[in-house]
């Protein structure tokens, strides 16, 4: 998140009614799985009302919540009464000086305390995500890994994206390849390529003596676009057809240029008939792939906290 923030007008964002509308819509046209997340999600007023809505639409197969888990020490039950299959939690550091420099939030314990509420409770899938920075918390590559062993969950370990524009590191000094993180995991773990494929793009590891896995995402050194499958609406109402490009369809116009009477699916309206050619239209949209370059300026300059999703 940019450090000097100016929050959206609450018009100029989508209410949860319309997120809603858009999720059974996309649900409608095929797709099985969403993703909520941000920013941060669980802050948002009444957003268990709109995950309970969306987990309960038919024909979906999993919605999965990616969260910073500050919140999790007092929602994980509430998460999976609405019907959320699986969470991805965001850690960086398992040192709390280290955690308040990376967020400017003093919410170490908080966190952790979510996270162990959440390991007790039978979600389908837990899992950790930590970008891992040289010289800024690659030391902590091992405890983090046994961190999630040790609470049955997986991890993965994220390469930097140069999104928004950053002062406090250089990126092409701080780069930390995912094939250097397995490098160095390997002297203290057994790690075998793994046959687990998910609707992401985590490269898995299977660890000897443990049932879970470590993982690794590398939008840099191996590019996983071929595969890619995913789209984003963001809290603006945007469909975003790639996080390294600006290609985009503003849904927000189609859902209030015509007003619409309920979130069920149970009969078509011209307003949902015009979202789905929307959507349609936009797909066309989706780049071949993305093209980062650590020794430019970057090309995107939205941070992940203001592209929502």
């Amino acid at each position: 998140m940019d450090e000097d923030v100016t929050f959206m007008p609450r018009d100029h964002i989508l209410s949860l009614e319309e997120i809603v509308h858009v999720a059974k819509t996309f649900i409608s046209m095929g797709t099985k799985r969403i993703r909520i997340t941000g920013g941060e999600p669980l802050v948002r007023k009444n957003i268990l009302w709109a995950i309970e809505q969306i987990a309960n639409t038919k024909g979906l197969e999993e919605l999965t919540i990616t969260t910073n888990g500050s919140q999790l020490y007092k929602m994980a039950q509430s998460l999976l009464n609405a019907g959320v299959s699986r969470i991805n939690i965001s850690l960086d550091t398992l040192k709390a000086d280290r955690f308040y420099a990376l967020t400017r939030r003093d919410k170490f314990q908080q966190v952790v305390d979510g996270i162990e509420a959440a390991s007790k409770l039978p979600f389908k899938r837990l899992k950790i995500n930590s970008v891992m920075l040289k010289n800024h918390n690659d030391d902590e590559l091992f405890d983090l890994a046994q961190f999630a062993l040790d609470r049955k969950m997986d991890i993965s370990f994220i390469e930097e994206m140069p999104l928004g524009i950053i002062t406090d590191h250089n990126r092409a000094a701080t780069y930390l390849s995912s094939d250097n993180v397995i490098d160095t995991l390997s002297k203290q773990y057994e790690l075998t390529p793994s046959s687990l494929t998910t609707s992401g793009p985590t490269r898995y590891y299977q660890v000897a003596g443990y049932d879970h896995k470590i993982g690794v995402i590398s939008p840099h050194s191996h590019n996983f676009c071929d595969t890619c499958n995913r789209v984003r609406l963001t809290a603006e109402g945007r469909l975003l057809l790639c996080l390294g490009n600006e290609h985009s369809k503003d849904l927000k116009t189609v859902l209030r240029n015509n007003s619409y009477c309920s979130t069920e699916l149970g009969s078509k309206n011209h307003n949902s008939t015009e979202l789905e050619n929307a959507i349609i239209e936009a797909l066309a949209l989706k780049p071949e792939k993305h093209h980062f370059n650590l020794d430019e300026a970057p090309q995107i300059l939205r941070f992940m906290s203001a592209t929502g999703g």
